[in-house]
């Protein structure tokens, strides 16, 4: 059998692996999140905005000059405001992941008894 010690390594171990592959798959899954959502708004932008000839070729910009732009405007807004939400989400699970492993980093009582003894 493992001493007190080597099971406390043994079950640190596990959590750090359980937990890095945890991140890895909220990783793959934002990114797929966002790989849908880049898809979703190329496909409304398609559809959202009328075929037709912008003023000025060459010029990206000049597609905002046309009569039928708020399709683009649309588009770049809803981007912009997903985008804000999913770097609310990093951050709030980034801090999360900083208050359980700081909670995790203090010593439990267990292991208080065993310094002292």
């Amino acid at each position: 059998m493992y001493d007190t010690a080597r099971r406390v390594a043994l079950v640190k171990q596990r959590v750090r692996e359980n937990t890095r592959r945890r991140q890895r798959r909220e990783a793959i899954s934002l990114s797929a999140a966002c790989m849908l959502l880049c898809a979703a708004l190329m496909q409304t932008a398609g559809t959202v905005v009328g075929p037709g000839q912008t003023a000025a070729w060459g010029v990206f910009g000049a597609m905002l000059l046309r009569e039928d732009a708020g399709g683009y405007v649309l588009v770049g807004v809803v981007s912009f405001a997903a985008a804000a939400a999913i770097t609310a989400l990093c951050f709030r699970l980034r801090i999360r992941e900083k208050q359980k492993k700081g909670a995790a980093n203090k010593p439990t009582r267990h292991e208080k008894e065993e310094k002292s003894q």
